[in-house]
Parts: structure tokens; C-alpha cells; sequence
């Protein structure tokens, strides 16, 4: 039976508790969130991109309409967040425009050679981007919360991917090794990117490290990568690869 003090525990306190019209007062936050919500808009529009290209080198006509029904989910996720900065006054295209460089970079130096490592990196790297938003996610006010773990859902990517992958593995088991080593790139790839983001954005880095309302301590920045490296290792093993 739960106590009153362990429920109180779990409830959200500080700029979680609130809403976005009571959270927004504060320039400082609003700003984060004008750039959390732009970086993810631009993200789901390159996903969208990337995937309608890995489309082209699907062995298959139904794995080619598996990777447009993802793309497909991945266009309306962009359109949710193009429309909530739309409706809280900004211009979609000046919020995303700070992030093209970096997510442009991103997946050029990541650009996958094959099916196969284009699976895993729509597996491995779109997760450690999503896993690093849901983290963020939890100190957010609960009106701009619930918008960035709806468009986080999984459009298929993983039930999918692992399903492709360790058929491949079976089939061709020295695949595997190839397969790691492309993995642990994109993890220190996202990894990389993800720190450089926030590192040029003021307002986002604030709120990660405690400036603004419930934020991280530099303590909880390090732990909260540390999840993320510890969530990897087991969509690793679930991929059938070492990590």
C-alpha cells in the first residue's frame, strides 16, 4: 500500500507541476522550450527525409512500404510540434533554423552504406535522440510534456528493425561484427551531437544543468547520459549485437 509521503513523492513539483500558461511567465523557459521544440521539429523532418531515402534501398516492396509508413508517422510528428510553436507565437522555421547545421552534420557523417545499417541507425540512433528528449521531458511544464512524449512514440522502428537484423545476423552471422562497430559510432555520433546542441543553446543548457526552475545538477546531467549509454546496450542485445 502506497504512503502519503511516497505519493507525494511522485507527484510533479516545480515547473512540472504547472502548465504551460503559468510556466511560460518566465522568459528563461519559455526560450528553452522555443529551442527543445525546434530542435525536435527539425529532427522529425530529417527523420522524415532519411527514412523516405532508406526507402530506396529496401530489398523489398513491402519493406520499401514499412519505411514510407514510418516516414509517413515521422511527417506527422514534425507537424505537432511545427503547429505548437505556431500556436504559442513562434515561426517554425526561425526556431528550427539554429539546428540544421548541427542535425544536417549529424547525418551526413552517418549516412548508412547499406539496408542493414540504415535499419540500426533508424533503430540505435533515433533512440538515443529519443531517450535524451524524454529525459528532458520530465522537468517540462505538463501541457509542452505531453506533446514531446506523443511525438517520441515508436512509429514501428524497433519491432521492425530488430526483426530485419537478426534475421540478417542468422543468415549471415559475420554480419554481426560489422554491424557492432556501425553501432558504437552512432552512439558516440549522437552522443556528440547531442552535448553540442545544448552546448550552443544558452537557454537549453540552463535548464539541463539547474538554472531554470527543476533543472539538472551537472551531478544529474552525467547520470542521465549514463541511462542513455545503459538503454543502448540493451537495444544492443536485442539487435543480437555486442556493444
Amino acid at each position: 500500500m502506497e504512503t502519503p509521503d511516497t505519493a507525494a513523492a511522485d507527484e510533479p513539483t516545480g515547473i512540472a507541476a504547472q502548465d504551460w500558461a503559468k510556466a511560460s511567465v518566465d522568459p528563461h523557459y519559455r526560450a528553452a522550450v522555443v529551442d527543445l521544440l525546434g530542435a525536435l521539429a527539425y529532427g522529425e523532418l530529417a527523420a522524415f527525409e532519411r527514412l523516405a531515402e532508406d526507402a530506396k534501398l529496401a530489398p523489398t516492396l513491402g519493406d520499401k512500404a514499412e519505411l514510407a509508413k514510418m516516414a509517413s508517422a515521422e511527417f506527422h510528428h514534425f507537424e505537432q510540434l511545427r503547429d505548437r510553436l505556431s500556436a504559442i507565437g513562434v515561426e517554425p522555421t526561425e526556431a528550427m533554423e539554429p539546428f540544421v547545421a548541427a542535425l544536417d552534420g549529424f547525418h551526413k557523417q552517418t549516412a548508412p552504406s547499406d539496408w542493414l545499417e540504415g535499419l540500426v541507425k533508424a533503430y540505435v540512433g533515433d533512440s538515443i535522440a529519443s531517450d535524451f528528449y524524454r529525459e528532458v521531458a520530465a522537468r517540462l511544464d505538463s501541457d509542452t510534456r505531453s506533446l514531446v512524449l506523443a511525438v517520441l512514440d515508436d512509429t514501428g522502428h524497433a519491432s521492425f528493425a530488430v526483426e530485419k537484423v537478426r534475421a540478417a545476423i542468422e543468415a549471415e552471422p559475420r554480419v554481426g561484427g560489422r554491424l557492432a562497430l556501425w553501432a558504437r559510432r552512432l552512439m558516440g555520433e549522437a552522443l556528440s551531437q547531442s552535448q553540442r546542441v545544448v552546448a550552443d543553446r544558452d537557454a537549453l543548457s540552463t535548464m539541463l544543468v539547474g538554472g531554470v526552475a527543476d533543472g539538472f545538477d551537472l551531478a544529474e546531467v552525467g547520470r542521465m547520459f549514463s541511462r542513455i549509454t545503459e538503454a543502448h546496450t540493451k537495444r544492443m542485445a536485442a539487435l543480437g549485437l555486442a556493444a
